[in-house]
């Protein structure tokens, strides 16, 4: 009998490209680096928005495409939530260094923008923006209203656009200006796609605004080897079967470039899952070497080797 795959919400542990190692500390680059995590333009925004569009979308069978577009560009911003957490876990990686309690070995963190950094996370990401405030679930826009919906998320996607722009020219830390470069390029593929779908549903070509800001992305050094790979021109379904219709929105040629726009089935490649290391003076994860050591003793027995 054949086997039936059946998937809701498929995750790999792979993050979507593979960002370049760390070679220095620069919290306060993370700090600004938060806003486009959980900014009011943010990634979680833009995640949260369309998988709520996307849960309460109605009529789906009539409007299958417009359900397709929003469904596939959901499952990618989860993507999204991913690498740029990784990408402010690892310009944080080094900031402060083991010591006794009483050394005050997270002293560096006193001096720093975002202290939450230090005192809640372990020097990991945050649900939050650029000043620490908590991301907030009415940054959600959920309308019911096709036409309104998808206007939203193209203003949306253009916003978390001119926050990428902001916060490259804030920092020139490598790690962070690879992710956000590779995020302009994937981020113009969502703001012409809902742009493709507000033409289509109303007959308006939205198309003759962009690029908003009005400065292509092969102004920005990490991102003109995106816009090389075709990375601009490709939209994804995130799915091995469904979405499909979202190809009668995603086609024609890119206006800017005049390149081939691509349904592609399926998700990117990916690349390795960068690997935290343990801070002791965070005590994280807490596992010391006779920990470890009785853990795995503890796995073999369960598993019977």
């Amino acid at each position: 009998m054949r086997e039936v795959k059946t998937y809701m919400f498929y995750r790999q542990n792979k993050l979507q490209i593979e960002l370049p190692p760390s070679p220095y500390a620069d919290a306060n680059a993370a700090a600004a680096v938060q806003e486009l995590l959980g900014g009011k333009f943010g990634e979680m925004s833009t995640l949260n928005n369309y998988m709520y569009q996307s849960f309460n979308f109605r009529n789906k069978k009539k409007l299958k495409p417009f359900y397709d577009l929003v469904s596939s560009i959901t499952a990618e911003e989860l993507g999204h939530v991913e690498l740029v957490s990784a990408a402010i876990n690892m310009v944080l990686t080094g900031t402060t260094s083991p010591g006794d309690p009483d050394s005050a070995p997270l002293r560096p963190g006193v001096d720093k923008r975002n202290s939450y950094f230090f005192i809640s996370t372990a020097q990991t990401s945050l649900a939050g923006d650029s000043m620490g405030n908590s991301w907030r679930g009415d940054y959600v826009f959920n309308s019911g209203n096709l036409v309104l919906d998808l206007l939203h998320n193209f203003f949306l996607e253009c916003g978390a656009r001119t926050h990428k722009m902001r916060v490259y020219e804030m920092t020139d830390h490598p790690t962070a200006r690879a992710m956000i470069g590779y995020l302009l390029v994937r981020g113009g593929v969502h703001i012409l796609a809902y742009a493709k779908a507000l033409e289509i549903a109303t007959g308006v070509d939205m198309k003759r605004m962009i690029p908003i800001p009005n400065l292509s992305n092969e102004h920005f050094e990490t991102a003109r080897k995106y816009e090389a790979m075709g990375l601009g021109n490709k939209l994804y379904t995130f799915s091995p079967q469904d979405y499909k219709d979202v190809v009668l929105i995603w086609n024609g040629q890119n206006p800017q470039t005049g390149a081939k726009l691509e349904v592609i089935q399926g998700a990117p490649e990916g690349a390795p899952m960068f690997d935290l290391e343990a801070v002791p003076e965070e005590f994280a994860p807490g596992i010391s070497e006779e920990d470890f050591l009785e853990i795995a003793a503890r796995l073999k027995k369960n598993a019977g080797l």
